[in-house]
């Protein structure tokens, strides 16, 4: 096992980055709006899971994760378990409204319940966050695997070949062909994750040698103290639940894909598969990144002690972004290197995909037709491909700034803190309290954004210490923006009827699906799966409690 590439290795990665453009190409669907930004309404459950998480773990969980577990351990795994819970309680209430309503975008659930104002806010917000967040992070997260090939490379140069690579067919054929894609991709990068898991282990001696070199000190603990820099306790319950809720069922990345199902019974499952395979990240990229900690991977000898991502990189110049690459090139065999590369940088691409389609949807659909009324579906594809196209361009200049961040969960985590928490809020009010009016929701969003918007700019514009963990200050945000809400709604008058019905969540809905699953087989039954995969959520947080 060496630490170049072979040359069997450099044709099967350009190969199978081929394949995929090919395959995704031919399963275009952009003869409609519906088709191109939809995929029909006819994906099924299998493929809306693979493609769910072909998508999430693109970025911070493939790269970021296994670097943060580098640094601190199995702790960073907490985003993941409870996110699985998040996923839960969103299939079970607001998917069906999603779905039922038939709405394009997440911020049109929104305009259904409250009004324009809100809606527009929230796709501004969707579109900056994507572009600058999503999209921006994929490339950059892309350009370090490739610079870990070939280290000579330009990182401005691999971006802009990532940037046509992943463009290349989402422009072109819309959802289905990002979705498609990602469904090979996911396979073949879960398989060569458990090759690189089962080979790391191996590698330090097997798995009771691992669970003995992690056994000392808070490597293999999920629970921390209040002051650790990575998941303090308490921001793990207040803080991630917040966070979950806004990638899980607030990202028009991700819940496009749930949008596409055939049914509701479809996109849910589809959301558990998602859900499963989650759960298993713990092993197969937070592990191997955590047994990188334990090898001399890097030719220096590190502390046993945990210390951060900025004094590895500044001290002993390691870049724990590169960790989950290194492990690949380092201890995998030839031929395997290059499929699990391959996986890795298409699915890298996924995110990136997924992303373009996203604000092209949110512009076009948000914004463009209302602005052009009566125009043909034909007409509004093209304007989204167009909007994917510049979206793509902004986001190739911002890539290669995300280097000054310590690590890409830093600055992935710590933005969403700001920015999620009035959202999610403004979705739970709108959802379970019929009282919430127009003007108390867009209110209460106006007020979350000005103060994460203001504490952002001290910190980063004019270097002030925040004294509070991001994941403590999510809640504080949320709770301000949830009682400006109430205070408004409550001392202006009542949302009208029409508003509120179809769009809010009553014990009606529950009972009427109650009977629905009486006399349906366990393995078929949504709530059963569901109450087994949190169970299983549990339980693995148990054991490394």
């Amino acid at each position: 096992m060496g630490t170049s590439l072979h040359v069997v290795d450099i044709v099967i990665l350009c190969a199978f980055i081929l394949f995929i453009v090919l395959w995704a190409l031919k399963n275009r669907k952009n003869a409609s709006a519906g088709d191109y930004f939809l995929a029909g309404k006819s994906m099924s459950w299998p493929v809306i899971g693979l493609s769910l998480f072909a998508v999430s773990i693109s970025s911070s969980t493939l790269v970021g994760h296994a670097g943060e577990a580098f640094i601190s351990g199995v702790v960073v795994h907490n985003y993941n378990w409870i996110s699985v819970l998040v996923m839960v309680f969103f299939a079970t209430f607001f998917l069906p409204f999603y779905l039922k309503n038939g709405i394009y975008t997440i911020p049109e659930y929104l305009e259904r319940r409250f009004d324009g104002r809100s809606r527009t806010y929230f796709s501004f917000i969707t579109i900056l966050g994507n572009v600058f967040l999503d999209a921006a992070a994929c490339l950059y997260t892309g350009a370090i695997v490739v610079q870990m090939i070939f280290p000579g490379a330009n990182m401005l140069w691999i971006i802009v070949i990532m940037a046509v690579i992943a463009g290349s067919y989402t422009i072109v054929g819309g959802l289905s062909s990002a979705i498609k894609a990602d469904m090979i991709q996911a396979v073949v990068l879960i398989v060569g994750a458990i090759a690189l898991s089962i080979c790391c282990i191996g590698e330090i001696g097997g798995w009771g040698d691992f669970i003995a070199r992690f056994h000392d000190g808070p490597w293999l603990k999920m629970t921390r103290p209040l002051d650790d820099p990575t998941v303090p306790w308490l921001g793990m319950i207040v803080g991630i639940p917040i966070l979950g809720f806004y990638f899980w069922g607030n990202n028009q990345v991700m819940v496009q894909r749930v949008l596409s199902a055939r049914s509701i019974d479809h996109g849910r499952k589809g959301v558990l598969l998602t859900g499963l395979l989650t759960l298993a990240c713990l092993y197969i990229i937070i592990m191997p990144g955590l047994v990188g900690r334990g090898l001399d991977m890097f030719g220096v000898e590190l502390p046993r002690e945990i210390v951060s991502g900025s004094e590895l990189k500044q001290t002993w110049g390691i870049k724990t972004d590169s960790v989950y690459a290194s492990l690949i090139i380092k201890y995998l065999p030839t031929g395997l290197i290059g499929i699990l590369l391959a996986a890795m940088i298409s699915a890298l691409t996924s995110t990136l995909s997924a992303t373009l389609n996203s604000v092209s949807t949110l512009f076009t659909m948000d914004f463009y037709s209302k602005w052009a009324r009566n125009r043909d579906s034909k007409h509004l594809v093209r304007v989204g491909q167009i909007t994917a196209l510049a979206a793509l361009v902004i986001a190739v200049a911002w890539a290669p700034l995300i280097a000054q961040f310590n690590s890409l969960v830093a600055y992935y985590q710590e933005i969403v803190s700001y920015l999620a928490p009035p959202i999610v809020g403004t979705f739970f009010v709108g959802l379970f309290w019929k009282r919430s009016n127009a003007r108390g929701a867009f209110t209460g969003l106006i007020a979350g954004f000005v103060v994460g918007a203001l504490i952002m700019t001290l910190k980063y514009g004019a270097g002030v210490t925040i004294p509070l963990h991001f994941l403590l200050l999510a809640p504080i945000l949320l709770a301000l923006s949830v009682t400006v809400n109430v205070a408004v709604s409550l001392s202006t008058s009542p949302p009208p009827a029409e508003k509120v019905e179809p769009n809010t969540w009553t014990r009606k809905y529950w009972t009427e699906e109650s009977a629905s699953y009486r006399g349906v087989p366990w393995y078929s039954n949504y709530r059963v799966l569901a109450a087994l995969l949190v169970a299983a959520c549990l339980v693995q947080y148990l054991f490394f409690f």
